[in-house]
């Protein structure tokens, strides 16, 4: 009995830490398809002109808009965008 008990618990253990680590990856800031039109390249180091940066984050919807200003008030997800964030806020102004 002991033994099933305690299997059962790590199973459940397991399927709780699997669907919270893969709940902690959805960030509007790593979607390529939300982010290419910021980047002049296909790695998205390099951003685009302020001009450019404001005519692709005004086709953005605002609660787009709204999700990558959230994600970028994250300091983690800020220290690894901290470019494409200082921009982003600036247009969220």
């Amino acid at each position: 009995m002991n033994i099933k008990m305690l299997t059962m618990g790590a199973l459940a253990l397991a399927m709780t830490t699997g669907s919270a680590l893969a709940a902690s990856n959805t960030s509007a800031l790593d979607d390529p398809a939300k982010m290419s039109p910021f980047f002049t390249d296909a790695g998205m180091k390099t951003l685009r002109s302020e001009a450019d940066f404001k005519t692709a984050w005004m086709s953005m919807k605002p609660d787009e808009k709204k999700a990558v200003l959230k994600d970028c008030g994250d300091t983690t997800l800020n220290k690894a965008h901290a470019d494409f964030c200082a921009m982003a806020k600036k247009m969220g102004e």
